[in-house]
């Protein structure tokens, strides 16, 4: 099992491109795997015959065996591994059964459904029973729209009836999907084993959002950013500046990037998913607000890809879209911290001596103490402040 994330734990053999014994090329694609953060194919490393270990749903921890792939001098297999599906059995009194594979036939109970990858993944989240969905694919293998068509709600199996004693009604428990568990999980140990403290401060937004309205105005073809793509070039700029917070505390040593990757978290369907712009203190604004664009439309239409989620060295999360002023996120370990973007609302403010209405935000940062000091993250802090006061230092 091959480490396609660099949070990657186990997992799932969604299908398998190619057949037990078949010959393969080096650079060919093997086997569509299915991490904690999306499901990819993974390409052969080697030229060989491919002997298959285990059968496609099965998941199994990062470097577990799943396939070797040799020169072809041993013995043929003669017998499907013991693991394995049982070999379909062919008749010649079928005339079609030549042309007929396994993914051809009904779904019956307990027999891995087959479907796309991005309709497996739809279905988790909503909740919707593949077994009962009927698919448009080639061979009736299902895909995403036949999954969109289908009514949504617990599969049979998470229903149970509830007390109604207690006032309850009726309980529906639902397993969460490979990406919910792990999330869950992660931010567990986050809580538990990262001794974290927050800073916060108040950001006067006012010549940024006047500075976006001129550009909207002017109708230009360069892209017109949003406040969170400023505040990803103002985080960039200032983790250049301050090499300290850039870094992660690992197996009880420091670790120091040379590149600066902020990665932005963005909601999915039922989902959370941090796709990373990498060094974006070297590129512009326009280039960032381009880039997270295409980022956030993959992770809504679930095509994103691990390597598009690997490598961040810092986080923004904002949830100013959903009118909340201030927040603590939680720290995306092991990063040394995690910067919370609250709304920009039109408050009464002192400016140049006088009380007037300024657009203003709330920035909080949470830091991994074991890394950030309070002086540190205080200085850190400031510098994206004042970056972010004074947009046209953005624009380089």
């Amino acid at each position: 099992m091959p480490r396609l994330s660099d949070s990657m734990e186990e997992g799932t053999i969604v299908r398998w491109l190619k057949r037990d014994g078949d010959e393969v090329a080096r650079g060919e694609e093997l086997v569509e795997i299915e991490t904690d953060k999306a499901t990819m194919a993974y390409e052969s490393d080697t030229a060989g015959t491919l002997s298959i270990s285990a059968p496609e749903g099965t998941t199994l921890p990062v470097g577990a065996m799943i396939a070797t792939i040799g020169d072809g001098s041993d013995a043929p297999v003669t017998e499907a591994p013991a693991e394995l599906p049982a070999p379909v059995t062919e008749s010649i009194e079928e005339p079609n059964q030549e042309v007929t594979e396994a993914i051809e036939a009904p779904s019956q109970p307990g027999e891995r459904v087959k479907a796309s990858p991005i309709a497996r993944r739809i279905a988790d989240e909503r909740g919707v029973d593949l077994q009962a969905v009927s698919g448009t694919g080639p061979g009736g293998r299902i895909v995403k729209a036949d999954v969109e068509a289908s009514p949504t709600g617990a599969s049979p199996a998470g229903s149970t009836a509830g007390d109604e004693a207690s006032g309850r009604g009726v309980v529906t428990t639902t397993e969460p999907s490979r990406t919910q568990a792990l999330i869950a999980r992660r931010m567990a140990e986050s809580r538990a084993t990262v001794p974290s403290f927050n800073l916060q401060t108040e950001v006067d937004m006012t010549t940024a959002t006047t500075l976006r309205a001129e550009m909207k105005a002017s109708g230009g073809e360069a892209p017109v950013p949003t406040i969170n793509d400023m505040v990803v070039k103002a985080s960039a700029l200032a983790l250049r500046e301050q090499g300290q917070a850039n870094g992660a505390w690992r197996d009880g040593k420091f670790e120091h990037y040379s590149r600066v990757n902020v990665g932005v978290a963005v909601a999915g369907p039922g989902t959370l998913v941090v796709p990373t712009v990498f060094d974006a203190d070297e590129k512009t604004l326009s280039e960032i607000t381009t880039e997270t664009g295409a980022l956030a439309e993959r992770v809504r239409s679930g095509t994103i890809t691990p390597p598009q989620t690997s490598g961040g060295t810092f986080t923004v999360s904002n949830l100013g879209m959903f009118g909340v002023r201030s927040f603590e996120a939680v720290i995306n370990t092991p990063q040394a911290a995690i910067l919370a973007v609250g709304a920009v609302e039109q408050r009464a403010a002192v400016h140049e001596g006088a009380i007037e209405p300024r657009m203003l935000m709330v920035l909080t940062l949470s830091c991994d103490h074991r890394i950030l000091y309070g002086a540190d993250g205080a200085q850190l802090l400031a510098r994206i402040k004042a970056l972010l006061e004074a947009p046209l230092s953005l624009a380089s």
